[in-house]
């Protein structure tokens, strides 16, 4: 209920702060980044007053807290043309930048983690691990992504929003795509969800529960894997200590077998700078999803972010059921990650025209 009430909050404050609306009788507010295309929302000054106040329940009859209300919120959104503010987007990047600066320190390397130094752990920060001569080689000298920035950048979420979206195309037609925890693409879903690949997150417990942490199946992952071609696969090795020996085994998996494919590590440095930027901002979680640390490089990363899969509601504007991912409907561990206030982020980064996201269909030719 907690986690319900604080998206109701962070909507309700973003459409205050964002589109058009008509409080009472007073002229529309226009917000940066928005233009009118359709609708006006009526907001009345009771309803602006239990915005703000999110704590205190307004009568169930009014029904202000429940999900058909928020997607009522989302649906003003939809009807608002996004428009790019280039200001806007150098100016948060800058800030990012300033804090976590994704460009040098995204990716664990030789330049950022010297050889014979002690890394703390992201998560567990009160230990270490040495970087030996076996870790270090395993980095790449610089960063990777160092390439940048990129034109237009698409990062895929997994939610069942992307099914039926005939989203693939133009999903493809990106020159970088980011996806998170090694999601099917293969077969009929491609048409909504693409084929390119050139990075994905991999969550060591995936490795863990469904290849057995690679003792055996290795042939099985790596037929698996083998639709993202050449893509980076990137492992939160120190985050947990427990996440170590298995990343380390993708990637002595890779070498083993001359796969196309990249392993490459998260630096726990960057992740622990990102969680204390959004922490300032209101996200406070246990840890940030991978979805949300991937935009948050992205947008330093790329000129241009777009957002495909990211929908935290279980059915659609129209009503329809949608399942939390677009090939199951397993749901996160509650608390892990603060959802409604990620989503609330990166609302306010499209009002603001800093990232697009992608609500529904894609426009086909």
């Amino acid at each position: 209920m907690r986690a319900v009430i604080a998206l109701a909050a962070a909507l309700g404050s973003l459409l205050l702060g964002g589109c058009l609306l008509r409080l009472g009788g007073q002229q529309p507010l226009r917000a940066r980044g928005w233009e009118e295309e359709a609708g006006v929302a009526a907001v009345t000054p009771k309803v602006v007053r239990a915005l703000r106040s999110p704590l205190t329940p307004l009568p169930q009859t009014e029904n202000r807290y429940s999900e058909d209300y928020y997607l009522h919120i989302v649906t003003k959104l939809q009807n608002c043309t996004w428009v790019r503010k280039p200001e806007e987007s150098t100016k948060f990047r800058s800030e990012l930048a300033s804090c976590c600066d994704a460009v040098h320190n995204f990716i664990a390397s030789q330049n950022n983690s010297p050889l014979g130094s002690n890394m703390s752990y992201e998560v567990d920060s009160k230990k270490t691990i040495l970087i030996t001569e076996d870790i270090f080689k395993m980095l790449p000298v610089s960063s990777p992504l160092s390439v940048y920035p990129f034109k237009n950048c698409a990062v895929v979420g997994n939610g069942g929003i992307l099914k039926n979206s005939s989203c693939g195309a133009e999903i493809d037609s990106s020159d970088f795509v980011f996806r998170c925890n090694l999601p099917p693409t293969a077969g009929n879903i491609s048409k909504d969800v693409g084929n390119k690949t050139n990075l994905v997150t991999v969550n060591p417990s995936i490795i863990a529960q469904k290849y057995n942490k690679l003792n055996e199946k290795k042939t099985q992952f790596l037929e698996n894997i083998a639709v993202y071609g050449d893509a980076f696969l990137l492992l939160p090795a120190f985050s947990f200590r427990s996440n170590t020996a298995t990343s380390f085994k993708v990637y002595h998996t890779l070498k083993e077998f001359k796969a196309t494919q990249s392993a490459i590590f998260f630096h726990p440095t960057y992740l622990k700078s990102l969680a204390q930027f959004w922490r300032t901002k209101g996200v406070k979680a246990y840890r940030l999803s991978s979805g949300f640390m991937i935009t948050s490089a992205a947008l330093e990363l790329c000129e241009n972010v777009k957002l495909y899969g990211f929908w935290p509601f279980s059915k659609s504007t129209e009503k329809m059921p949608i399942s939390h991912h677009y090939y199951d409907n397993q749901l996160p561990k509650p608390g892990f990650h603060a959802m409604p206030k990620e989503y609330n982020q990166i609302l306010q980064l499209h009002g603001k025209g800093i990232l697009k996201l992608q609500f529904g269909k894609c426009e086909s030719d």
